[in-house]
């Protein structure tokens, strides 16, 4: 019986067949890898460039309606201005307009603006910075028909037969006798289109009605959004086709613009209701990506064609080069181990770590919150108090009327305390109420009917220099009431260690309204930190140092300023400036 004998080769040949199998599963492994990281690598840079891409739209449509709001405004003052000019009212009550249209043409290269003219009564122009427009008539316009009815600015949007829109300030010229023409303002609202179609893919504008009054499209212009995005050239099969493949790295699409997928940014334009709409392609979403796959692929390629170079080279040595990268890759997965569990710890403890921070963030709020209804309502509860002790005494001696007088003021102080409750958000969110014409030295002299019971018994010599003309300001009344009591209060509490204690009040009007409160106390020793929130300098009890806080940010809600200083004669000296007005309109900066 013979002994098989074992071909010495044949343990070569089976780790040639082991290292086969194990080539072709490394093979579909990274081909599975591969296909895995493109596909990851897809997603996130996609969400990542879509982001970043919007954000940019978002910035640029941020700046598009920044400029068109700029120029409008800065347009809308100057048919004020040019209704005042002494020359043009003279060359209209005199018909001489020899000079008039020259001195428009200086006027339009100053001011920026794509046209003036100037109508007569009738409605002739009779001075233009463009000559071809002398001796048209106007009578029916709109920039002229609106002006010469009101006695304010009037701004017109008037359609072109030649398509597009114009823009237009007008206001009238007058004197003594009446209206004496109109002056036009015509506004270049065209330099725009042109700028956004060099940068943006499409851009329109459309007025409160929702009609488009600027596009990037001139076909656009008159048309609402759903006509404009309908008026679109159609696509045949093969747009199609690419589409749908060109589409796949993007995300869903906001809409669709000549066939292709954009983005729809909307922004708002605080002018008459106008709003402005812009579209983004994803074509530089797509590059970037497809660009980034595509080193992604080469790589791979390049990987897969020196593993097979590398593994033609050295077969001999796969089987110890196996082990030890078995070894080091358990290694690694440990660490990685490690690593992943130390992660998830980091991870727990940040959790946990964030929900106490927004915890005590909420405390802090409504610490501050406790603390400002506490300052702002401590001191109409002590009148309250005094108005409900006087209305007791009253009832007892039988003199019900003069109670019920006492109980209507302890229900404007009620009225009062949830104005003030309302209001007190002010130093933390800026408010956006209505303002209205306000008589400074009423508003003192409730301020001081409101302090009345402390001035009473503290005996302060109150001094009032008043002027004899009202003093308008623009503001709410409630809240500037508000900074007068903080100013008086912190008056009074400064003389509290003066034996006698004065207060002088100055109201004055120039080219601001100015309110001076002058103590003789013993002044302010740090101006760095007087207007911070919780600074104070008072005994714990007395204030919690929110009072000249909130007073500030309130005037500067208003366009003013606080300020304070020390007397020359010792004693503080807090400063209130206001815009003023005059003859019903805000004086010239």
């Amino acid at each position: 019986m013979s002994t098989p004998r074992t071909d010495p080769k044949g343990q070569s040949w089976i780790r040639s067949g082991q290292l086969s199998w194990r080539v072709r599963a490394a093979l579909v492994l990274v081909l599975v890898s591969a296909t895995a990281t493109v596909w990851i690598t897809n997603r996130l840079l996609t969400d990542r460039f879509t982001e970043s891409t919007r954000n940019r739209a978002e910035l640029r449509l941020a700046l598009y309606s920044g400029n068109l709001l700029s120029e409008l405004r800065r347009n809308a003052i100057v048919p004020q201005l040019l209704a005042r000019d002494p020359t043009l009212i003279a060359a209209l009550q005199s018909s001489d307009f020899s000079q008039s249209t020259q001195r428009l043409i200086s006027f339009v290269e100053e001011i920026g603006a794509a046209s003036l003219m100037l109508l007569d009564r009738d409605g002739r122009t009779v001075a233009a910075t463009d000559r071809n427009r002398l001796g048209e008539q106007h009578r029916s316009a709109a920039y002229f028909v609106d002006p010469v009815r009101s006695n304010a600015t009037v701004f017109s949007t008037i359609q072109r037969e030649a398509g597009g829109y114009s823009f237009t300030y007008s206001r009238r010229l007058e004197d003594s006798s009446g209206v004496l023409g109109v002056i036009v303002v015509e506004v270049d609202l065209q330099k725009f289109e042109r700028a956004w179609s060099g940068i943006s893919d499409a851009v329109f504008v459309t007025n409160s009605a929702g009609t488009i009054i600027l596009a990037t499209e001139p076909r656009w212009r008159g048309l609402n959004q759903a006509e404009a995005l309908r008026r679109q050239t159609p696509e045949n099969a093969i747009e199609r086709a690419i589409r749908a493949t060109a589409d796949w790295t993007a995300l869903p699409a906001d809409a669709y613009l000549r066939g292709e997928a954009v983005m729809r940014m909307d922004s708002r334009i605080p002018f008459r209701g106008w709003q402005m709409t812009s579209f983004t392609t994803y074509a530089s979403i797509r590059e970037r990506v497809n660009g980034v796959l595509a080193l992604e692929i080469m790589g791979f390629a390049i990987l897969l064609a020196l593993s097979f170079y590398a593994l033609s080279r050295r077969t001999a040595f796969r089987a110890a080069l196996f082990q030890r990268e078995s070894a080091e890759l358990r290694a690694l997965n440990a660490r990685l181990q490690r690593e992943i569990a130390e992660r998830e710890r980091v991870q727990k403890t940040l959790e946990v770590a964030e929900q106490t921070l927004a915890q005590s963030s909420k405390l802090a709020a409504l610490g501050e919150m406790s603390a400002a209804v506490s300052h702002e309502l401590n001191q109409p509860l002590a009148a309250m108090k005094t108005y409900l002790a006087g209305a007791r005494l009253l009832l007892r001696r039988n003199r019900p009327e003069e109670a019920l007088s006492s109980f209507g003021r302890i229900d404007d102080l009620i009225e009062r305390m949830g104005a003030i409750t309302r209001q007190l958000k002010s130093y933390a969110r800026k408010g956006q109420e209505a303002l209205s014409p306000i008589n400074m030295g009423d508003a003192l002299g409730a301020s001081l009917a409101m302090m009345e019971p402390q001035l009473r018994q503290r005996q302060v010599q109150i001094t009032q220099i008043l002027p004899d003309r009202p003093v308008l300001v623009m503001g709410d009344r409630m809240r500037i009431e508000q900074v007068m009591v903080n100013l008086l209060r912190n008056a009074l509490d400064a003389t509290k260690s003066v034996r006698d204690p004065e207060v002088e009040i100055i109201l004055a009007a120039g080219e601001t309204a100015t309110l001076t409160v002058r103590d003789n106390g013993h002044g302010i020793r740090n101006f760095e930190n007087i207007f911070e929130p919780f600074y104070t300098t008072k005994q714990p009890g007395d204030g919690v140092g929110l009072g000249l806080a909130i007073s500030s940010g309130i005037v500067n809600d208003l366009g003013g300023r606080l300020t304070a200083r020390n007397g020359q004669h010792g004693g503080a000296v807090f400063e209130m400036q206001l815009p003023i007005l005059e003859d019903g309109l805000e004086a010239a900066e």
